[in-house]
């Protein structure tokens, strides 16, 4: 059980509710008639859940029927448990519908997406002055939190690090459009009141970012004492390692929720398309003034992205970085697409091999 999980400090309207509960939610769990009870999870491990429910944060494991269905419970999920009292048992058996769903390609040669975190009101891309600051990374994460369907929101951390923060903010906003961009020190609390607006109670807020960047003092930082571990980063290359190995979901003393990640060493984008629009909403829309229709911004004649690249209007790191993005996003789906296929090939094949056995036992043609 996870001790650190505690409504400490929340006032009683959130202290026998399950944060970040509302009526949509009563109508999709009102179809549960009988010895169910509504929950949410707060952290996942391998074979159980720690699962919040009214009064009280339980552990409970996951039906076989959901085991071996496509849909898995993840942090953040509101979920149904059958509960047994009589028994002592307790079992999660279905998901209700999530309101957003943090999602990234999964990592390496596979097919299917990797579910993060599930019913996010805003996501804040923790990124650190000095030398992790990396504008290329930072579109790659805009562009998975604009899938979402959650609010981005870019938190710049330990702006004791810059040299300039004013021209820092402005160098991140060069690339984020209209999304906030917070500059603050976790660990002296400058500029944390600023994020006071987006920390509403009932409202859930994920924490995303590479390691070292700050997200476990963050965390703190709302709390105002140590909930999670935090480690030291290398001098070199001012990077952490993992501090936050499982993700989990803390509720703030206001009644707001966090959800806390580990550290993303590698950010696949998935199926991004929409998420890929918005990042680069800026070339999308210039890309209309292109000569053809199906132009590629490479060496198109007409091609209004070049012509603002010569110009000076889009530097040309952000048209670069786009197209690796859109590339990957194609990939990616042909990926799917193929993995999709040889599933039902398999399926197919199982279905014959039976089909044939069926046809020896019995005799039948």
């Amino acid at each position: 059980m996870n001790d650190q999980f505690t409504t400490k400090g929340s006032d009683k309207n959130h202290k026998n509710l399950v944060p970040g509960w509302d009526k949509e939610l009563e109508s999709a769990f009102s179809a549960y008639k009988g010895p169910y009870l509504p929950g949410r999870i707060i952290a996942r491990h391998k074979t159980v859940c720690d699962i919040l429910v009214p009064d009280d944060v339980i552990q409970a494991g996951i039906s076989g029927a959901l085991l071996k269905s496509s849909k898995q419970p993840v942090v953040g999920d509101f979920i149904v448990l059958l509960d047994q009292p009589e028994t002592g048992s307790r079992m999660i058996v279905d998901i209700l519908p999530r309101k957003t769903c943090l999602t990234r390609g999964a990592p390496g040669s596979g097919s299917d997406e990797q579910i993060l975190a599930a019913n996010i009101d805003t996501i804040f891309i923790v990124t650190s002055a000095g030398k992790d600051l990396n504008l290329r990374r930072l579109e790659r994460y805009l562009t998975v939190v604009y899938s979402s369907g959650a609010r981005p929101v870019i938190l710049l951390n330990k702006i004791d690090l810059a040299d300039d923060t004013s021209t820092t903010v402005d160098m991140i906003r060069s690339i984020t459009g209209d999304v906030p961009v917070v500059p603050v020190s976790a660990l002296s609390k400058e500029g944390m009141e600023a994020l006071d607006p987006y920390l509403n109670p009932d409202e859930t807020v994920a924490l995303i970012g590479s390691s070292g960047v700050g997200k476990s003092t963050l965390l703190n930082a709302f709390f105002e004492e140590s909930i999670q571990k935090t480690g030291a980063v290398r001098e070199d290359d001012e990077k952490g390692r993992h501090t936050t190995t499982v993700r989990q979901l803390f509720l703030l003393p206001n009644g707001s929720i966090v959800i806390d990640n580990p550290g993303i060493r590698e950010i696949q984008i998935g199926d991004c398309a929409e998420g890929i629009e918005k990042t680069f909403s800026d070339i999308v829309q210039l890309a209309q003034k292109c000569k053809f229709k199906d132009c590629t911004h490479l060496n198109e004649p007409g091609c209004a992205i070049q012509k603002a690249v010569s110009e000076g209007l889009i530097p040309k790191e952000r048209l670069d970085s786009y197209q690796r993005l859109a590339k990957e996003l194609t990939f990616q789906s042909r990926r799917s697409e193929i993995g999709h296929k040889r599933l039902e090939k398999e399926k197919y094949k199982g279905i014959s091999v039976a089909a044939k056995k069926y046809r020896e036992f019995t005799g039948k043609p």
